[in-house]
């Protein structure tokens, strides 16, 4: 495009001459200035508007509007910025140039994640995708690729966005001499998209330096609009790892910069400085600090409910402190309705199980069983939005791509949202149990038990759902949930007649061992409806041990009445009659596909063990699954446009 405007230059085309080089010279200067210096962008496009209203042409036509279009996503004018690109698409549509198409393409895909359409953002980029297939482009792939990793990153598909931003960035490093500015920013949006998924990842480390290399490599350029996103996204990783003398720092840098169109970023730094000084007990000034957030908030959007809900949150942790009870139970029931008003189920879990631990407090143990209720409610909503959006996510792929590669990838995610809703059948059958059990402790007034059971049980829960989003965790990670899985089990279902027992190899290193969500736990809780919840004083054994080419064995036992026993009983109750498990087959197809082995090889085995005479004295079942040096666990997301 910038030959093509050079050239153009040079000959007037036959046009007035004057008015061509005018309009080139406005081109380029918009092509740097939009990335350091919105406002004299704005001014510069309004003169270019003029010349073209007295001297049309297409080619400078087509770059104000996508200039435009593009200014006005920055400034978070949404609408504007897609009518302005969409008369961009009609300029090219004329003029035939492929690459224009692309460019544009690749635009509107970024507004409308911003809005949160991600039908019609990945309509787009599948457009983009076959016009790149047929007519490739290494700088338009890399900009596709980084599109790409963030509608992968909003279905928290953290895998395949790490992929395509580590292929971005690779392909835009490869030609970083001959860069345009535009491609600097989007090297910045891959960077920010790595930190986002190192934080998701529970890697601080990794993020932080991912964040500072954009804000490094903004320096370097000169590009400052973004540049109070970037500064906001390192505090919030310095935040993570309750870093809070680096946190402030660059929050503060957030509030002071210049030249920078974000204003939301600032109330969102003034907020979190506020909470950094709630943090320190610097309680006049944390809350002089969310009074200024929430007056930004205001300014900008008066509907911004989610981040008015994470303010009232605050001050109602800040009034807690202060012991003026009402105080915080006024803001906790504001931010409560906020959060609601947006379906906000992260806030709300937050917000309740808050409410919980205040009750439990204050001994106020039928409001807590309250809220207790409340906050598994909103978990199991939460849930069940993760599955529509990733199943949303299967079929947009599904459809865009038949390939088997890509099948068996699906596959795979098919496959876990199974074990998903297996696991949702299951745990309210331990819920409801341990519920009543700490219902029993309120109504016999036993107060030590209640509260310590009760924030047991909270700590699984949250854990619980933690883990529901992600796709690798730790060995360790897993371990302590079930030693706490069981634990609650023997102590508030079984009365202390379930003895669990969990041993781990010398030779496996529990903290940087990463094994697949979801694979375990269906097996244990298997062994305890299945095996052992009939008889008296039943054992479990969970052993890990290491396999060759990085392969884990883990051992599940227990000495239950056995299968053909179980068996038998629901052949003899009517509820069975059509009943089958599904949760032996779902495992083994997905650890096929991580394996990539064809179906007839297994990773599962069922060995029924047996007395001389025959008959049921337990099960045992040997799971054997890849690891990887990795820890997988969900944070929230970052609050940032792109």
């Amino acid at each position: 495009m910038e030959n093509k405007l050079k050239a153009l230059e040079l000959e007037g085309n036959g046009r007035n001459r004057s008015s061509t080089i005018a309009l080139s010279k406005l081109d380029a200067k918009i092509r740097k200035l939009a990335f350091t210096d919105v406002n004299r962008t704005k001014e510069l496009l309004l003169e270019m508007k003029l010349l073209l209203s007295k001297e049309p042409h297409p080619d400078f036509q087509f770059s104000y509007d996508l200039h435009l279009g593009f200014v006005e996503n920055q400034l978070y004018n949404f609408k504007k910025a897609i009518k302005r690109l969409n008369a961009a698409l009609r300029v090219q549509e004329q003029q035939g140039d492929i690459q224009q198409r692309v460019e544009t393409l690749i635009d509107l895909s970024a507004v409308y994640t911003n809005m949160g359409e991600m039908e019609l953002t990945n309509d787009i980029l599948e457009e983009s995708r076959k016009l790149l297939k047929a007519f490739p482009n290494k700088i338009m792939e890399a900009r596709f690729l980084c599109r790409r990793g963030y509608t992968k990153l909003h279905y928290n598909n953290l895998g395949d966005a790490i992929e395509f931003f580590l292929e971005a960035e690779k392909i835009l490093n490869e030609s970083f001499d001959d860069l345009e500015y535009k491609d600097y920013y989007f090297l910045t949006l891959i960077y920010n998209g790595l930190g986002q998924v190192y934080a998701k990842s529970n890697e601080p480390d990794k993020a932080i330096r991912a964040h500072l290399n954009a804000v490094n490599l903004c320096d370097q350029v000169g590009m400052k609009t973004r540049m109070s996103w970037h500064y906001l996204s390192v505090g919030n990783a310095y935040m993570s790892i309750n870093d809070i003398s680096n946190a402030e720092e660059f929050f503060t840098k957030v509030i002071s910069i210049e030249n920078d169109s974000s204003i939301l970023s600032r109330a969102l730094a003034y907020g979190n400085i506020g909470f950094l000084a709630l943090q320190k007990k610097e309680l006049k000034q944390a809350l002089e600090l969310f009074d200024k957030a929430e007056y930004i908030y205001k300014e900008s959007d008066a509907t911004d409910y989610g981040n008015f809900a994470k303010l009232n949150f605050w001050r109602g942790q800040l009034f807690a402190e202060l012991g003026r009870e009402n105080k915080a139970l006024s803001f906790f029931e504001k931010a409560y309705k906020q959060a609601s008003r947006v379906n906000d189920f992260i806030q709300l879990l937050a917000i309740t199980k808050e409410l919980v631990t205040y009750y439990a407090e204050l001994n106020d143990y039928e409001n807590a069983y309250h809220h207790q209720m409340l906050y598994e409610n909103f978990h199991e909503k939460h849930l069940e939005e993760v599955r529509t959006r990733k199943t949303l996510e299967l079929d947009v792929r599904y459809e865009a791509d038949k390939k088997q590669q890509e099948a068996n990838r699906l596959k795979l995610q098919a496959t876990k949202l199974q074990l998903k809703a297996l696991r949702a059948q299951m745990n309210p059958h331990f819920m409801h149990n341990a519920l009543n059990a700490i219902q029993t402790y309120i109504s016999t007034g036993d107060v030590k038990n209640a509260s310590s059971y009760l924030a047991r049980f909270s700590e699984l829960m949250r854990k619980s759902l933690d883990f529901s989003d992600v796709e690798i965790i730790s060995l360790e990670e897993e371990i302590d949930f079930l030693r706490e899985y069981l634990s609650l089990n023997q102590k508030l279902r079984f009365e202390n007649n379930l003895n669990f027992k969990i041993m781990v190899a010398d030779d496996v290193e529990e903290d940087i061992c990463g094994i697949p969500t979801m694979i375990i736990q269906p097996y244990v809780e298997n062994a305890i409806e299945h095996g052992i919840r009939r008889i008296q004083n039943g054992n479990i054994l969970v052993a890990f041990e290491m396999l060759e080419d990085d392969n884990l064995l883990c051992i599940i036992q227990d000495d239950g009445i056995g299968r053909d026993e179980v068996r038998r009983i629901q052949s003899e109750d009517p509820k069975f009659k059509n009943h089958r498990s599904r949760g032996t087959k779902i495992t083994e197809d997905r650890l096929r596909i991580l394996f990539n082995v064809p179906e007839e090889e297994s990773f599962v085995q069922i060995i029924d063990l047996k007395d001389d005479n025959g008959k049921g004295i337990g099960t045992r079942v040997e799971i054997q699954m890849p690891i990887t040096e990795t820890n997988m666990v969900a944070n929230e997301d970052t609050n940032t446009s792109i």
